[in-house]
């Protein structure tokens, strides 16, 4: 009874945290288009808009009443789904973004289950058989993986895939041909950083005392490997995958700039590129919800894997 309050106690902690975070976040995306040098109200219009025009987007934007009254109307707009106005496409941002979360959510999906395939397994075998043969693979797979840019990698599969052999289009979303050269491009990365971590997660958690004991015990091997030593070297694992996904929900601005996969990471640079303001400090907003969100199902999911984290 009292592990289940501390748990309780530990999620409410986490899950208060993550609100004065939601909290700050909306402030600095509220304070953003007030700080921009020039009139927000004048930059949505035509460079030929009137003064009598600018005044009436001033009205309608709310940028007449005082600070905190604007806030308020921020904040409630947001709990209605009215998240401002997008110049670029002339309609509601609630309107533009669901279509790119979701083509960033697929590419997500598909590169977080092609690099934990690969790399899990790699980092837990390479850290329970040190010295051999597949571990020298898996640090060469790591190091190799960690020294490559996402931009050069991109270039050199759209070079290799598509331009050379011609087995891949370079660009695009129209099916799921289209997703292997930027899932492949995020997957590696991804999948080096896990090896690494999950090889040295296997290594520490083989070298702790209760490890030796349970040798001692005539425990066998495998044994200690599947239910004593993985489930610590699990939990860095999956801290990182979490910050991944977080980053790749959040936005893959070069990846999909580069291959024109129409996600949010590709409208980024377009709100940004065209000072489209309203769009850009809504995906400010959600991308910072994404990552806390993330952050708290992460530290949920490791409190349960290791329940001495809700001690410390």
């Amino acid at each position: 009874m009292e592990g289940g309050n501390r748990l309780f106690r530990y999620i409410g902690g986490r899950l208060l945290q993550s609100i004065l975070v939601l909290f700050c976040v909306t402030v600095f995306a509220f304070m953003l288009i007030r700080i921009t040098p020039g009139n927000p109200a004048q930059m949505m219009l035509p460079d030929t808009a009137t003064e009598e025009q600018i005044h009436e987007m001033e009205i309608k934007l709310g940028l007449d009443k005082s600070l905190p009254m604007q806030y308020i109307q921020y904040i409630t707009g947001i709990f209605r789904g009215d998240l401002g106005f997008s110049t670029t496409y002339r309609v509601p941002v609630s309107d533009v973004i669901p279509s790119r979360l979701i083509s960033t959510g697929k590419l997500t999906l598909a590169t977080v289950i092609c690099g934990c395939l690969i790399s899990i397994p790699l980092g837990i075998i390479a850290g329970a058989k040190r010295g051999t043969a597949i571990d020298f693979f898996a640090v060469f797979f790591a190091l190799l993986g960690q020294s490559m840019s996402p931009v050069w990698l991109a270039v050199l599969n759209v070079y290799i895939y598509s331009v050379w052999l011609g087995w891949l289009p370079a660009m695009g979303s129209g099916g799921l041909i289209h997703i292997i050269l930027p899932m492949v491009t995020l997957a590696y990365p991804m999948a080096a950083e896990i090896t690494r971590i999950s090889r040295s997660g296997m290594i520490d958690a083989l070298g702790e005392d209760y490890i030796t004991s349970t040798y001692a015990k005539g425990i066998k091997r495998s044994v200690v490997y599947r239910k004593y030593a993985f489930k610590n070297a699990l939990i860095p694992v999956v801290t990182l995958v979490g910050l991944q996904v977080a980053g790749f929900l959040a936005g893959t601005v070069i990846v999909e700039t580069v291959y024109a996969w129409p996600g949010i990471g590709h409208l980024i640079t377009q709100a940004v590129s065209n000072r489209d303001y309203a769009l850009v400090q809504s995906l400010l907003l959600i991308s910072a919800t994404v990552f806390t969100i993330i952050n708290l199902i992460v530290d949920i999911i490791n409190s349960f894997i290791d329940p001495r984290i809700i001690l410390e």
